[in-house]
């Protein structure tokens, strides 16, 4: 692969751009300068700099985020300010086949919630996991504002009637944690599901925060509003199911 198409590839602008970058001598290629735009690199594992940011290629990107509070899963957001603003302008400009550039949440979350969001520009992987069914269980940890009765827990596993919906929505698992706090497992994705539910069952949620999707546990030491790689085993925990 040229350089040049390189740089494209991981979204560090047009061609055009890319190519500038390298005639300016702003790209290192293995801690070397590059004056070549249309040399030839081996891309699985390269490791270069632009700029004198350090980047390493990526065929197709997946991330991990932990969204903070205060933030919008949107494109275009409304009062509060976008997710893809936390990300780096390459992860937000890499070319793909869809109609918006970048890399795009699988799913969304409120912005007062918080926890673990994926980020992929894998158009395939995006359809495979939004699909009902695929049914990948996904954590909450969910602060309630009454106490947590055993006849909601109850409910909530047996299922309750949403609005939109005649058909009973299940827990897949569900937990008291503190007397005002219960752990929810949901293999569905509806519209504000976890408030909804509770709602259902006479309470309400006033905290909120996806811990795990699958297999794959939100990083402790990931803090509010950073992203990472994620890597191979990170990835395939993501499909799987846990006990």
């Amino acid at each position: 692969m040229e350089l040049q198409d390189l740089l494209f590839s991981q979204g560090f602008g047009p061609r055009r751009v890319c190519l500038g970058l390298v005639q300016h001598g702003l790209v290192t290629v293995n801690g070397k300068p590059a004056s070549d735009p249309h040399a030839e690199v081996e891309p699985e594992n390269l490791s270069f700099t632009v700029e004198g940011k350090p980047w390493t290629f990526h065929a197709k990107a997946y991330l991990m985020l932990h969204k903070p509070v205060g933030y919008e899963c949107s494109q275009r957001p409304g009062a509060w300010p976008s997710i893809y603003t936390l990300l780096p302008a390459p992860l937000r400009q890499r070319p793909n086949k869809g109609a918006t550039p970048g890399v795009q949440a699988i799913g969304r979350l409120d912005q007062d919630t918080t926890g673990l969001l994926l980020l992929t520009d894998d158009g395939t992987f995006i359809h495979r996991m939004s699909s009902p069914k695929h049914h990948v269980p996904k954590v909450y940890e969910v602060g309630t504002a009454a106490p947590v009765e055993d006849d909601q827990i109850r409910r909530l596993l047996a299922g309750v009637v949403l609005d939109d919906d005649p058909r009973p929505v299940r827990a897949a698992a569900c937990e008291r944690t503190a007397p005002e706090a219960l752990r929810l497992t949901l293999t569905e994705g509806k519209y504000h599901q976890v408030k909804r539910m509770l709602a259902a069952v006479g309470n309400r949620v006033t905290q909120l925060h996806r811990s795990r999707i699958g297999t794959l546990e939100l990083p402790a030491d990931l803090a509010p509003g950073q992203w990472c790689w994620l890597t191979p085993g990170q990835l395939a925990a993501v499909s799987q199911r846990g006990k």
